[in-house]
């Protein structure tokens, strides 16, 4: 039988208020109150909840057949405004955990959707931990997998997963440069020249024995399915997989989980009764990539492209990971003439930020913790329980008895901490301009650093952070520079913040 297993990158930035936890009403997502409610409604509840039509009318739960990963943000987000949505989600890995040898179809994120190979070490470090930590909380289990913002991926990003005992992960093909057969020769790839229907073997670069598979999902049926109708009907998308069954015993597909009622309509619609009709009819075995490694380990071993200057690469960027750092050409929506010259300046701007506010946390923080780093790594604990956890967190790592007034302040220390982390949300790069929604929203979780560094008698370093944000330029005259979009949109110590922008896209 041939093998089918299509995976489902569910995702949105964090769109909560940084002060107030609640999001706010987004103009752009009218005739709903904001983006979230409007991508569930498209998507994420009707894939619950796909019914589908026959002699008889069958509720489907598409996350009970496909591969998946939800953000960790999102599904907070689910859980407070959408719980039986979120339930369904759980039950979907529940169910497919007992049908396929204990490998559920869910496996994690990285916690803040941050490009993990320009992260530094620490937050690097820190954005696995966190997701992995996440995914163990609502899933009741160990993650086999968790998913790359973008896929972005280079040895170290790659090696870091083996450090934190994950067993598989999953890339686009243009990511692999060099397969071989055990200790045999090298052989170059083209670009997206990989053989997608096998899973490959990916050594951690510091010469050890330790090892993760790597699956590369098809590109041209990635991209049939994202761009080319291939959801115009189940019958049109089944066929896409009997083309790509005659090349060998996988078809693995990866696309944004939007795609699936949001992007296009009734893709919900078309993929649970490809599913649970079509392919089975076909002879597919509809299975997960935990399930399929047990019964078809990697025979070849795969050396990464780790892009330009070994920064990485990614799925949506042909630079390599240039879309979140430079104006590489990339960019979605916007008008003729535009520019992303204004990625490198923000960047900058909070990189300089992330480092200021790492400096005060080490040496206040070594004051009051046994181990700064490590306390910001476990106080996601904190974080899902919603504070019931934290004197247990302050017993384990406080350097010693508190007061309640050092309590405030390890607890402010970490709140920096936390909105240091979402600063990098890869989204605020993704897009055309400066004054979108999603780069305003990272210019907030900067504003809230700022705002809690001084609150606790911290100089922070605002004169010159706006220095650097003026570097940056909107491509539309009238939104200014980065500085006065930051201080109109973002900062809330400057005036009340103006409602959402409107720019034209």
């Amino acid at each position: 039988m041939t093998a089918l297993v299509i995976h489902g990158h569910f995702y949105q930035p964090p769109r909560e208020n940084p002060w107030t936890g609640e999001v706010e009403r987004e103009l752009s997502a009218t005739p709903y109150h904001d983006w979230n409610e409007r991508i569930h409604d498209e998507c994420y509840g009707s894939n619950a909840y796909a019914r589908i039509e026959g002699h008889e009318s069958i509720l489907i739960n598409n996350y009970a057949h496909i591969s998946f990963n939800f953000g960790p943000t999102l599904l907070s987000w689910l859980e407070r405004h959408h719980p039986q949505t979120y339930q369904r989600v759980l039950a979907a890995d529940r169910e497919s955990a007992a049908k396929r040898g204990g490998h559920g179809n869910a496996i994690a994120q990285a916690y803040g959707h941050a490009i993990l190979p320009l992260c530094n070490d620490r937050d690097r470090l820190t954005q696995v931990v966190w997701g992995l930590a996440d995914f163990r909380y609502r899933f009741g289990r160990d993650a086999e997998s968790l998913w790359l913002p973008e896929t972005a991926a280079n040895d170290a990003t790659l090696s870091l997963l083996i450090d934190q005992g994950l067993r598989y992960v999953i890339l686009a093909p243009e990511q692999a440069s060099r397969v071989r057969r055990d200790s045999d020769a090298w052989v170059d790839l083209a670009s997206g020249g990989v053989d997608t229907t096998q899973a490959y073997r990916y050594m951690h670069y510091d010469g050890s024995d330790r090892s993760l598979a790597v699956f590369f999902y098809n590109g041209p049926l990635a991209r049939a399915i994202a761009f080319e109708h291939a959801l115009a009907s189940s019958r049109t998308l089944l066929d896409r997989f009997m083309k790509v069954a005659q090349t060998g015993t996988l078809v693995n597909v990866a696309t944004d989980g939007e795609t699936y009622g949001h992007h296009f309509k009734f893709g919900d619609l078309c993929l649970a009764h490809a599913l649970e009709i079509e392919a089975k009819e076909a002879g597919f075995w509809i299975t997960n990539y935990g399930e399929y490694l047990d019964h078809y380990p990697p025979e070849f071993e795969v050396a990464l492209n780790n892009g330009p200057e070994d920064e990485g690469t990614s799925w949506s960027c042909a630079h390599g990971v240039g879309r979140w750092s430079r104006d590489c050409g990339c960019h979605t929506g916007g008008q003729a003439g535009w520019n992303q010259g204004w990625r490198g300046p923000l960047r900058a701007a909070l990189d300089f930020l992330r480092d200021y506010t790492a400096g005060y946390f080490e040496n206040l923080g070594t004051e009051l913790l046994r181990d700064p780093w490590a306390a910001r790594n476990a106080y996601i604990q904190v974080v899902l329980d919603e504070g019931r956890s934290w004197k247990m967190f302050l017993n384990e790592h406080a350097s010693r008895p508190l007061s309640t007034a050092e309590e405030e302040r390890v607890l402010a220390l970490l709140e920096i901490q936390r909105n240091s982390l979402l600063m990098f949300t890869s989204c605020g790069w993704f897009f055309s301009d400066l004054a979108g929604i999603e780069t305003i929203q990272i210019m907030k979780y900067a504003a809230r650093v700022m705002e809690l560094q001084e609150l606790m008698g911290i100089s922070a370093p605002r004169a010159e952070f706006l220095e650097m944000m003026a570097e940056a330029r909107s491509n539309v005259p009238a939104k200014g520079n980065g500085a006065e979009i930051f201080s109109r949109f973002a900062d809330p110590s400057s005036h009340e913040v103006v409602a959402e922008p409107t720019i034209a896209i």
